[in-house]
């Protein structure tokens, strides 16, 4: 993979941390000039310099058309866009405020709707959503990320015929370390959660950043990949 993306700028949206810092080393790794944008400065100047080589940083709110907007009319054409932050909450049916589901709609898929739309990408480029297996394995009360997942997978496949030739496809991360989602729980229940679902799934051990970040560059680069869902889970589908 080195030098695969030289010459190339890649945008990571949510590039300061987790899946989406993994994604932008690997990309200045490959020879890209790499982009990260999210709503803090401060970790992305933290991010940037964890990165090194070719990288630059934009603050973005996603969940402002008129901030997407200017930060793409800033950037002018490019060619990849990688969209793994969000921001989501989860609760019970019952008793989660519709204000909190409707926020993680937001932030989830309207947020990358936006990008989507005000971007300009090269024709030989890609845009990379992000999504989720609980689309189609859910949990208990997981009705609203698994319903905002399955809404970014049919937005992946209808972009992909919309903004063609270039390309739009998801990855569907399984359970992965090493990421903001879980950093609220107690270390030791968050390592004991990580090791029960480890002991389920063939590989015999959770995701890393690393592993969703090779699926990233292996859908940049490979110009016959278009309107997919790649499940990155460990076979967490089939566990």
């Amino acid at each position: 993979m080195s030098n695969a993306l030289k010459l190339k700028t890649v945008v990571v949206i949510g590039g300061s941390s987790g899946m989406g810092l993994a994604v932008a080393k690997a990309s200045a790794r490959s020879g890209a000039r790499v982009v990260i944008a999210s709503r803090s400065q401060d970790k992305l100047k933290a991010a940037a310099a964890k990165i090194g080589g070719d990288v630059h940083w934009q603050v973005v709110d996603t969940t402002d058309e008129t901030s997407v907007s200017d930060l793409f009319e800033r950037l002018g054409a490019v060619d990849h866009l990688v969209i793994p932050g969000s921001s989501v909450k989860t609760g019970t049916l019952r008793e989660m405020p519709l204000a909190e589901g409707m926020s993680t709609m937001q932030s989830k898929f309207w947020g990358p709707y936006l990008c989507a739309k005000y971007a300009r990408i090269n024709p030989e480029g890609s845009i990379t959503l992000f999504s989720g297996i609980l689309s189609r394995r859910p949990g208990q009360n997981d009705a609203v990320l698994a319903s905002v997942n399955a809404a970014v997978e049919a937005m992946g496949r209808a972009l992909a015929k919309d903004l063609a030739p270039v390309r739009v496809n998801v990855i569907s991360p399984g359970m992965t370390a090493g990421t903001g989602a879980y950093l609220k729980m107690p270390e030791t229940a968050r390592e004991g959660m990580f090791t029960a679902i480890a002991e389920r799934l063939p590989v015999g051990r959770v995701g890393r950043p690393k592993d969703i970040a090779d699926a990233a560059l292996m859908l940049m680069t490979n110009g016959f990949i278009t309107g997919i869902v790649l499940d990155v889970d460990g076979g967490g589908l089939i566990a």
